[in-house]
């Protein structure tokens, strides 16, 4: 259970507030005026504060509880402005488009595809092939992950596939993180834009059936996530 303990509103109004925010293409001064309608006076610094601190929280579990997925993945990079700075968000995607892992990262190179892929498979196993695109950091992160395996006898190597069209399930599930941070016009400092991407990718992952939902509302899971 995450710990609201301390904080000045309800637990049910804070997790609502996160959602409407990473689910929404909405701005923090738009929910500031979306809350007020609603009865809740909470200003944006308030805001952005809770979605730094709870977001990652219920990201973590949402990868515990997300439904399991196929064993041939795919993996990309999109790029999000933050201080005024392109850094490089990590993705990846089964073949079905379902959400395995994401990273952000201030470098694209050898050690951050690396870390990425030795994170995405603790999380969800050993894939039997990821398609990637011709980035060459990329390829010899996947090879240094092989090597990994081999040495430490895990089995089976990965199958590398480098076929640009096989990816359009990622450009296309990129879109819909693109769509949502649009709004918030670059962020200004590293850690609140991991942290905020984390929900916008839960949120997302609840759109597309990842999460059980039980019949209930978009919300409602998301807000499970916190029990």
């Amino acid at each position: 259970m995450i710990d609201f303990k301390g904080a000045h509103y309800p637990k049910s109004v804070i997790l609502q507030a996160i959602f409407f925010y990473v689910r929404y293409a909405v701005s923090y001064r738009d929910l500031e005026e979306i809350l007020v309608e609603r009865g809740v006076m909470v200003d944006h610094a308030t805001l952005n504060r809770w979605v730094v601190k709870y977001a990652p929280l219920i990201a973590a579990r949402a990868q515990e509880r997300k439904r399991p997925s196929a064993k041939s993945w795919r993996m990309d990079e999109t790029y999000i402005k933050v201080k005024g700075r392109w850094t490089y968000l990590y993705r990846a995607v089964d073949r079905n488009g379902q959400t395995l892992d994401f990273m952000l990262s201030e470098r694209r190179n050898l050690a951050a595809a690396r870390r990425f892929f030795k994170r995405a498979i603790a999380v969800n196993g050993v894939p039997e092939r990821v398609v990637i695109d011709k980035s060459g950091s990329n390829l010899a992160g996947l090879h240094a992950i092989n090597v990994i395996l081999k040495f430490t006898g895990c089995g089976r190597m990965i199958e590398i596939r480098q076929v640009k069209y096989l990816n359009n399930v990622l450009e296309q599930d990129h879109r819909f993180i693109k769509r949502i941070t649009r709004p918030m016009m670059g962020f200004k400092a590293f850690h609140s834009a991991a942290a905020t991407i984390a929900g916008i990718e839960v949120a997302h992952m609840i759109r597309k059936g990842q999460i059980a939902a039980n019949g209930a509302t978009a919300c409602q899971p998301f807000t499970a996530l916190a029990a």
